[in-house]
């Protein structure tokens, strides 16, 4: 009988554990899902900021905006094309790591943006547009680089897996 209560008493413990580490797990999972939402609705909520700005404002502030906006839309556009492209083809890891170091260079642009459009002195941020439009141009084109890269490198393993098929 005292083994019988000893099992039973070591099967609730082994229980409740179980039950904790479930509840740990399903907690961290869902606390994740709302920090990407979030992270999802702020971004969203910048992106539509800095299209009203770059449409309702002109001269300096529409120009800064238009330039945030046209770098965001970019690396976006590339990161999903890489993570995607990722999955199925685990070559362009290289690829994902060249586009983390431009991520730096795009993060840190941004930033210089978002600083500058705060800046009272129009005239000082006028005269730093040509130098940081051609900072975003070079960001920019570099990132369609490599997102082209991708989709030239999946439209090539699809027509060469085409191709296999054919040959069978």
């Amino acid at each position: 009988m005292e083994a019988a209560l000893t099992i039973l008493a070591l099967l609730l413990v082994a229980f409740v554990a179980l039950g904790v580490y479930a509840t740990v797990k399903a907690v961290g999972a869902a606390k994740r899902g709302v920090d990407r939402t979030i992270t999802q609705a702020r971004r969203t909520v910048e992106d539509t900021t800095l299209r009203a700005r770059s449409f309702g404002q002109t001269g300096v502030a529409g120009e800064l905006a238009q330039l945030r906006l046209d770098l965001r839309t970019s690396m976006r556009a590339t990161q999903d094309a890489l993570h995607a492209g990722v999955a199925e083809d685990a070559s362009l890891a290289e690829s994902v790591a060249l586009f983390r170091r431009l991520s730096e260079h795009g993060l840190e642009l941004d930033d210089e943006l978002k600083r500058l459009e705060r800046e009272p002195d129009r005239a000082t941020v006028a005269g730093l547009l040509p130098k940081l439009r051609e900072r975003t141009q070079r960001i920019t084109h570099s990132a369609e680089s490599l997102r082209w890269a991708a989709r030239d490198r999946a439209r090539q393993f699809a027509d060469d897996d085409l191709d296999a098929l054919n040959a069978q």
